[in-house]
Formats: C-alpha cells, structure tokens, sequence
C-alpha cells in the first residue's frame, strides 16, 4: 500500500472509529494510537493541548516521555501553535531553539489542531529517530486527519 493509500484508509477508520464521540481527550487518545500504529517512520505520536494562551501542555500520546509543557515561543510544536502552520521539520538539530524531549529524535511534522469553532486547540506531533522521516505525502495525509479532527474536538 503506497503512503497515501495508507493515510487515506487511517482517515476512514478513524472517521469510522471516532462517528459520534465528542470527548476531546477520547478522540486524541485513539487518534493518537491509530496513527502510531500505521505511520511507520513515527517514535512518537502524540498531541499538544493548549491549556492557557501561549502554552501547550502534553496530551494523549504514544511513544516514550514527551514534554510536560511547551511554550508557544519555543521549539517545533511552539512554532506550530504561534503561526498556525504545518511544521515539516527534516533534522530537528538545525531548527533554531528545538526542544530534545527524546534526544533519539532526528526529525519531526507538527500540525496545528483546530477544534469545531475554528480556534486552536493543539497540535499533533510525530517525531522520529530518522532524519527526513516525514515529506509532502504525510503533511497531505496528516491535515486530512486534523480536518476530521476537528469535527470531533
């Protein structure tokens, strides 16, 4: 199965798997889990929540010890919140202020999380141990899952 393909068939079963829950913390646990278990290149996969302005703190995730809290003027997921933009990041020792919450990570893809009303309400963080794990393929099929996220968020 090609990449796509793969996220592609992630988006209908989790559409399938999260149909008519509206727990926040629910929905990113199991997102969070399906992702993990498909997205190969992943040593951590997990969400952000914000908790006040400019702070993310850890959520549901799946991977070793994540950061408890990052500001949103700090790192990959900090850049991610403070300019609402995807975060494709192919050697995290080159991205200016990163944070070592697993110092086994080489690259990342921090997306912004938006709930139903529009707002920010975390981001989804997926590290792994790789330099240039993630590319366009898995930045397309990740927003497709953040769009479906946010219906149940």
């Amino acid at each position: 199965m090609s990449k796509s393909e793969t996220y592609e068939t992630l988006r209908r079963e989790l559409a399938a798997v999260l149909d008519g829950l509206d727990d926040p913390v629910a929905v990113m646990a199991t997102a969070a889990c399906m992702i993990h278990q498909r997205v190969e290149a992943a040593s951590w996969t997990g969400f952000y929540r914000v908790v006040a302005p400019g702070l993310l703190r850890v959520g549901p995730y799946q991977g070793p010890l994540g950061c408890l809290e990052i500001a949103f003027d700090q790192g990959v997921c900090g850049a991610a919140a403070r300019e609402r933009e995807v975060q494709l990041v192919p050697d995290v020792h080159a991205f200016p202020g990163h944070i070592a919450c697993d110092a086994e990570a080489r690259s990342e893809i921090v997306l912004p999380v938006d709930g139903g009303d529009g707002e920010l309400v975390a981001v989804l963080d997926l590290d792994s141990r790789r330099l240039a794990a993630f590319d366009e393929e898995d930045r397309r099929g990740l927003e497709a899952i953040t769009r479906l996220l946010a219906g149940h968020l």
